[in-house]
């Protein structure tokens, strides 16, 4: 059994027809919880673990995927031309929220690893979890933080935001097209510009853009977090 699980296929197939599964059953019962990504995501690991298949036979298919995020994230682009005007009308005020963001973020991040006693490798690992995951390692490798800590951190922060970014938009009244789409792409990256896109156009244009300048901020102020508060 063991060659077909070793077989690239055998990941790649796995998580293709989950996903599938997970998205009919989420327009079937749209609701915050049955978010794909996050019922995907426990029904892989949930056989995995029954099954006792190796994660490193799974992952053999399963990172051709995982490949694919560079490209995707490039894709991106095209709402954003769309919506270029947009861009160009909200571009300070896209720049100034983001940048304040990134700084509570950041200091937050560091006062948590702070509290509770994290070590270097740890706190390090985790300041770049609100970047989409090609971003996150390079920061992460930049920062000397461990990658495999990062892109738990990374996937776990874009599954949370795509499963409590829109109630909560709407818990708090947030309707502006624009203030959305940053909102989502700026917290949850990739995966919350998935979430975006399912507002619509503007929101998912809007996210796309806040994933590059989240990255660029990230790198200028992760650094200078961890300098000052945490010493490192």
């Amino acid at each position: 059994m063991s060659i077909i699980y070793s077989n690239p296929l055998f990941g790649l197939v796995l998580t293709l027809l989950v996903f599938m599964l997970a998205v009919r059953f989420y327009r079937a019962f749209p609701r915050p919880w049955t978010n794909p990504l996050l019922l995907a995501t426990i029904v892989i690991i949930t056989f995995l673990i029954v099954t006792g298949i190796p994660y490193k036979d799974y992952y053999i298919g399963g990172s051709i995927l995982n490949d694919l995020i560079g490209p995707s994230t490039v894709a991106l682009g095209i709402p954003l031309y769309r919506t270029f005007h947009l861009m160009k009308h909200h571009a300070r005020s896209i720049v100034i929220s983001i940048a304040i963001a990134t700084i509570i973020n950041t200091t937050l991040t560091a006062l948590f690893a702070k509290f509770f006693g994290l070590s270097k490798l740890a706190a390090l690992s985790i300041f770049p979890k609100s970047v989409t995951t090609a971003m996150a390692v390079g920061i992460s490798e930049k920062m000397n933080g461990v990658m495999e800590i990062t892109v738990v951190v990374v996937v776990s922060t874009g599954i949370l935001t795509s499963v409590l970014g829109l109630p909560l938009l709407k818990l708090f009244g947030i309707k502006d097209q624009v203030a959305q789409g940053a909102a989502l792409g700026g917290t949850g990256h990739a995966i919350g510009t998935g979430a975006a896109l399912e507002l619509g156009r503007v929101q998912g244009a809007m996210a796309a853009l806040s994933i590059g300048v989240t990255g660029i901020m990230y790198v200028v102020f992760a650094p200078l977090a961890a300098k000052i508060i945490l010493g490192y």
